[in-house]
């Protein structure tokens, strides 16, 4: 059988189109494609930090003290340093792993005391009128793309132009551990 006649048969063909389409549209250099990753995760944190800070911390707080969170003085103002902080961290690449945890640890205390209940779906639209659209209350789905982002990050490193690059680059071993 030649090797044109094998290309035709059904299972061949499947194969030979699935490897043409399954290659990537753009090529780009090693790690490059953790940078838009690492750009959204920690623009992200720090813009919800942000938002609490320029609200005013005590109505998040406040927030914290109805949903019977204890200290929530005291975790208040963490969340808020541990988004600020660990968001910039994420932006840099710096110290990528050890930043991930504090911020991980904030997305699932606010998966299982707020967003659970809610269900999955980040979006829910209720309504819609002259005044525009009305969504309901959140789910974790957003929650659980930062995780995922955060776990990414530390298994695949922070990538190019990065705090952590340049460290691993200039002192090697002793440059900071990745989460894997």
């Amino acid at each position: 059988m030649s090797d044109q006649s094998r290309l035709n048969e059904p299972g061949n063909v499947l194969a030979s189109l699935l490897h043409r389409i399954a290659r990537p549209v753009l090529t780009v250099p090693d790690n490059w494609h953790l940078m838009p990753l690492r750009l959204v995760v920690g623009f992200g944190f720090v813009q919800h930090g942000y938002a609490k800070l320029s609200r005013g911390p005590d109505g998040f707080i406040a927030i914290l003290n109805a949903i019977g969170v204890p200290f929530a003085d005291l975790l208040g103002w963490a969340t808020i340093v541990v988004e600020i902080v660990g968001g910039l961290l994420i932006l840099a690449g710096a110290f990528v792993a050890v930043a991930a945890i504090p911020m991980i640890v904030v997305l699932l205390v606010a998966i299982f005391t707020v967003h659970l209940p809610n269900g999955f779906s980040s979006i829910k639209l209720m309504s819609y009128d002259a005044m525009g659209a009305h969504f309901g209350q959140p789910g974790y789905e957003t929650d659980l793309l930062y995780v995922a982002g955060l776990l990414a990050l530390c298994l695949g490193g922070a990538g190019p132009l990065s705090v952590d690059g340049y460290l691993k680059g200039h002192l090697g071993s002793k440059a900071p551990a990745s989460c894997a």
